[in-house]
């Protein structure tokens, strides 16, 4: 039997619940790169993050910097307002300091209105 394509379509998202309704279209702010260099004892981290601005109510406004093995926040680099003609854009952070024997840190990206959930970067640490 032949179903058209439109037809078998509304089929399928009735049966799988489907929706392309969603509150927002920016969704979550990933990190897409990230690098780390050493100055003495404190780190400086460049960190690159996409995401879609729609404007102050809903933007990226921070990045973490946090221990992989036990999840706690190492450093937050707050942003400060919306980068809607800036996708993606880098930021950095200095004169971080990390526990001894650090060997790599993950790296994520919070949104205002969906909070953490974007793509992550583990960063392994240059020696």
């Amino acid at each position: 039997m032949f179903v058209p394509r439109p037809i078998l379509l509304a089929i399928t998202l009735c049966f799988t619940g489907a929706s392309f309704a969603a509150p927002s279209a920016a969704g979550e702010a990933d990190v897409v790169d990230a690098e780390a260099s050493r100055s003495g004892d404190a780190w400086r981290f460049e960190v690159t993050v996409r995401h879609d601005d729609e404007g102050w109510d809903h933007y990226a406004d921070r990045w973490d910097i946090v221990d992989p093995a036990t999840g706690k926040v190492l450093a937050t680099r707050t942003l400060a307002h919306p980068h809607e003609n800036e996708q993606p854009f880098t930021r950095s952070l200095g004169g971080v300091e990390l526990p001894e024997g650090q060997k790599t840190v993950l790296i994520r990206a919070r949104d205002s209105e969906h909070g953490y959930g974007g793509i992550e970067v583990e960063l392994e640490l240059p020696e």
